[in-house]
């Protein structure tokens, strides 16, 4: 995908727009701020696109239109049912494997572990952490070692009331653990989760998007990395008619170390957005960045924004992000947007891209030329495509049941093999 052009560039960067600027419809002051909110420490806003804007009250962010930074390539009128939903009691379906060493509990809207948790970063999250009443908590003790992951089935019932859904997944000090969170079903469903990483703990989380066709699901995703502690997180996007997740990272200490990465695939009229956020404001962090996305059908959509911010007091940052996108027919659009702000030179490295293109004609001849037939070959392209990505996740017989779903969707739509292949002279 060819870079930005002067326009884009001045829509990102001029004075009053993106979530610096605060509330379309309140009035910030002089430090870019809305008035009774906060941007949850660090210096003030900048002006820049990579800037943020927090709070946990809904109405400080104004209700969204589409035209600021943060909601402009979001299909408003379907996140309506999100946005506009009411409080309801609808809940999703839950099944679990909880290993030796876990607890699951509860905790209210009041309990000082909520009151600590990173804040909402739009008007959706905010609305989530308010309704949602409380939260669900996983907690893992300091030093354990689990025989196997923490595994969280979420399943809609097809209810038109909106889910309000809180989870805090804990994890003590020197600790390792894996947490699934796989969602499935029909549902309209406004969830956050937030992952609190331990000083030296390492943890992996997997978050499965399988819904079926005509859920809607928005989410934010936040991790906070303790001192010498590693956090990897693995989204998986295939089902629903829009999913929207923003995953936002910060370290609470030097050394740690934070891996996200992402698989993808949009189908006929799916929107599916991923919004990253990465704030490096403490020395010697590693943070690495990979998602990639396939695409087929008419009016498919993916938007994938890449936000990484290297504050003047994060000397030794090491940090990369890249997104490549796939599109496999005409009629499919994806949007990608690496953002990269360093604000001291005494960093190990920094860098970021970002690519969308058709299927290697050359590695489709390839295949072609020693007798496999261009549907099967298309397939194997797919399937080289994603399989470094997916094989983060760890877990095979999790991996296998993705990339079968992936390889379902790809013979599902007609005409898939009669694209053509072009082989340069």
């Amino acid at each position: 995908m060819s870079a930005p052009d002067n326009t884009l560039a001045g829509e990102l960067f001029a004075p009053g727009v993106g979530a610096q600027a605060g509330p379309p419809t309140t009035p910030a002051d002089a430090t870019g701020v809305t008035p009774g909110a906060h941007s949850h420490g660090g210096p003030a806003p900048t002006g820049s696109p990579a800037e943020r804007f927090t709070s946990t009250d809904p109405d400080a962010f104004g209700v969204p239109t589409g035209r600021e930074e943060t909601w402009r390539f979001t299909p408003m009128k379907r996140m309506r049912a999100l946005l506009d939903g009411a409080a309801s009691e609808a809940q999703l379906s839950w099944t679990t494997d909880l290993p030796e060493g876990v607890e699951l509990t509860s905790v209210e809207a009041d309990d000082p572990l909520l009151k600590g948790l990173p804040e909402p970063a739009d008007r959706l999250a905010a609305l989530t952490r308010q309704r949602s009443d409380g939260a669900t908590v996983v907690r893992v003790a300091a030093e354990a070692q689990l025989d196997r992951p923490v595994t969280l089935g979420l399943s809609g019932n097809g209810s038109q009331d909106v889910v309000w859904g809180q989870l805090v997944v804990e994890v003590g000090a020197f600790a390792k653990a894996t947490i699934v969170l796989d969602h499935s079903g029909l549902a309209r469903y406004s969830g956050g989760v937030a992952v609190l990483v331990g000083d030296g703990a390492s943890v992996t989380l997997v978050s499965v998007q399988d819904w079926a066709p005509g859920a809607i699901h928005g989410g934010q995703y936040d991790a906070v990395v303790g001192r010498d502690a590693t956090f990897k997180q693995v989204v998986v996007t295939l089902g629903g008619d829009l999913v929207r997740l923003v995953s936002n990272v910060q370290y609470s200490g030097p050394g740690g170390s934070a891996e996200l990465f992402g698989v993808y695939f949009a189908d006929e009229t799916q929107h599916q957005e991923h919004r990253l956020w990465v704030d490096h404001s403490v020395p010697n962090c590693r943070s690495n960045v990979k998602y990639k996305g396939a695409l087929q059908g008419e009016d498919a959509r993916t938007v994938w924004i890449g936000d990484v911010r290297i504050r003047p007091a994060a000397t030794g940052t090491e940090t990369y992000e890249l997104n490549r996108n796939l599109v496999l027919t005409d009629g499919a659009r994806a949007d990608s947007v690496p953002n990269l702000e360093i604000e001291t030179g005494e960093i190990v490295g920094a860098g970021h891209a970002s690519a969308t293109g058709r299927f290697d004609d050359e590695q489709l001849f390839y295949l072609c030329s020693r007798g496999i037939d261009a549907e099967t070959a298309r397939r194997l392209v797919v399937r080289g495509f994603f399989a470094d990505v997916v094989q983060e996740i760890g877990l095979p017989e999790l991996q296998d049941r993705l990339m079968r779903t992936i390889e379902t969707r790809l013979g599902a739509l007609p005409g898939l093999e009669e694209q053509p292949v072009e082989v340069s002279a």
